[in-house]
């Protein structure tokens, strides 16, 4: 045998040595898909949505508290972003979106084991993994944060960090896989595009839990609770309002026409939302609020959230609309006839809001878009799978916020001491005060 044909052999031999021995790329990884435009898009919309909680819902949430109690509302938000950050790398990202159990996913990517350069995940092909972890990261650091509005001025920072970290674990991971990352509700065809269930919904009956449990804030109903400072709600809805883009936006996981749509669409239902509210207040007091016009806006926001990559931008106004009136209604009379003291209105905005998107995603829902028919295209199915949905969120996110705080309080009590409420949670949970 010559040289050179031995030279060949041993080639061969290496390569089949290398074949058998060194691990196989996962399933996960496929480099030549990762498009740059896509890649800068994503990057643009998690900026968007981490400055939705800081500084956006920060500012929003301490705008709409009393003096005493703005830094420690500020706070909530800020450790809402640290620790999830933290818990999502951990372990909620491998959890919810990696495996395609129906009711969890596994732990192959704990830590971010196995996520590299150039691995994508198989519902973003065209950005890089880790952008897509990120990505996803900012939905459910938000979501967490909204809880917290439902029991602004009175609950304890002690227990709102050990509620979080539960909340997170067993409301937020599990829901965020049934709708997104291949479970149940996604088997049967659930639309939700940017969070109608896994974040709006589950936040306000979440919340509105938690505002029973807690009881009502000293001098409800009879005390001054008016906001501190209005203006920096209506700066924090201005930071909402704008990092929604990226929110709904950026659920297209492209930079193409569905994101754009999506985009319009959401635009156009907060006007809606902020016009709706403000008119009924006009008519029916006389004068349109700052605070209700920023509510409106919200509540738009949060009602169009599941239907925005599935509608065309007319009906965004429709929508806005409807989360104008449902909204006003629910934070004034329905929260009254059932006293609750849900202190930010989380359940009267994001619940209500979110429930009637994500029911409202079935009515509109136009194929040309989002590549899903509902009632007005002639499949009135898809409004009884999107009632089972808001069903099975309802009960989940309910039930165990329930549980959750029994749990918690039998550790460290839930509220401060009447002695606290009264000074204030910024000095008796924070030790400063604003001047």
């Amino acid at each position: 045998m010559g040289a050179l044909s031995i030279r060949a052999a041993k080639i061969a031999a290496l390569s089949i040595l290398a074949m058998n021995v060194w691990p196989a790329t996962p399933a996960f990884a496929q480099t030549s898909t990762i498009n740059a435009a896509d890649t800068a898009w994503m990057i643009v919309a998690t900026a968007l949505v981490l400055m939705m909680t800081i500084p956006g819902l920060a500012l929003f949430y301490s705008g709409m508290v009393r003096k005493k109690n703005v830094l420690a509302t500020m706070a909530q938000s800020l450790a809402a972003v640290a620790i999830i950050s933290i818990l999502w790398v951990c372990f909620g990202y491998s959890l919810a979106f990696v495996g395609e159990g129906p009711w969890i996913g596994t732990l192959d990517r704990w830590f971010l084991i196995g996520v590299t350069m150039d691995s994508v995940h198989p519902a973003a092909k065209t950005i890089p993994e880790i952008l897509f972890v990120l990505y996803q990261m900012t939905f459910a650091i938000i979501t967490v944060a909204l809880v917290a509005g439902a029991v602004a001025d009175r609950m304890r920072f002690s227990a709102y960090l050990l509620f979080s970290i539960g909340w997170f674990m067993f409301v937020y991971v599990p829901l965020a896989h049934w709708v997104w990352g291949g479970g149940f509700l996604a088997t049967m065809g659930v639309l939700d595009f940017a969070g109608g269930l896994v974040v709006h919904l589950s936040a306000g009956i979440g919340g509105l839990v938690a505002a029973k449990v807690m009881g009502q804030r000293h001098g409800y109903g009879s005390d001054n609770l008016s906001p501190f400072d209005l203006s920096l709600a209506v700066i924090g809805t201005g930071l909402l309002w704008v990092g929604w883009f990226g929110f709904n936006g950026g659920s297209a996981l492209a930079a193409n026409s569905r994101a754009v749509m999506a985009i319009t669409a959401t635009h156009l239902a907060a006007c809606a939302g902020a016009l709706t509210w403000g008119a009924i207040e006009w008519a029916t007091r006389r004068k349109p609020s700052v605070l209700g016009m920023i509510s409106g806006a919200i509540a738009g926001l949060g009602t169009i959230t599941p239907a925005s990559g599935y509608v065309a931008p007319w009906h965004g106004i429709i929508i806005g609309i409807v989360a104008g009136l449902v909204c006003f209604w629910a934070c004034t009379w329905l929260k009254h006839r059932f006293k609750y003291d849900d202190s930010l209105d989380v359940f009267g905005v994001h619940g209500i809001g979110g429930m009637t998107g994500t029911l409202l995603a079935g009515v509109f829902a136009t194929s040309a878009i989002g590549g899903s028919a509902g009632l007005i295209e002639n499949n009135p199915q898809q409004v009884l799978i999107q009632l089972y949905g808001i069903g099975v969120t309802l009960v989940w996110s309910g039930g165990v916020t329930y549980v959750l705080l029994k749990l918690v309080s039998a550790f460290v009590p839930l509220r401060v001491s009447l002695q606290q409420e009264l000074e204030g949670l910024d000095i008796s949970q924070h030790g400063e005060a604003l001047q």
